[in-house]
């Protein structure tokens, strides 16, 4: 058993190339690729992906505050703490917080690594 204390997960800032607004990564898992990622995201009020996809899907679960999830048909869900959202293998899809609300969320992957497509959620897109 392995056990690390709230303090000691290391919080570091998202690559601004693939996120609009201020957003951190905290790593929760230990499992070498093409193993489970679980990740830790803060979201500050309005920050979002860039467009994404995963191989084997995405599971969120929304730990804290508010955000919005959206594919690339225009779906859009509005997500709070306890809900859980599922985007299938190699759907386009972006989340983040809403413009007035912090949100935190696991991100549970497998199969390697996010997908990202060179571009930035419109405010079009965000608005909606």
């Amino acid at each position: 058993m392995e056990h690390t204390a709230s303090e000691d997960i290391t919080w570091e800032p998202a690559p601004a190339q693939h996120f609009t607004g201020e957003v951190w990564f905290g790593a929760l898992s230990r499992v070498p690729e093409p193993g489970l990622n679980a990740l830790g995201v803060h979201f500050a009020p309005g920050a979002r992906t860039d467009w994404h996809s995963h191989p084997d899907g995405q599971v969120l679960y929304i730990a804290a505050g508010a955000g919005k999830v959206q594919n690339r048909d225009g779906e859009t869900v509005a997500v709070s703490a306890g809900d859980v959202v599922y985007s299938p293998a190699g759907e386009v899809h972006w989340h983040g917080s809403t413009t007035h609300t912090h949100m935190m969320h696991l991100s549970l992957t497998t199969g390697g690594a996010t997908e990202w497509l060179a571009e930035k959620v419109t405010d079009d897109d965000y608005a909606r």
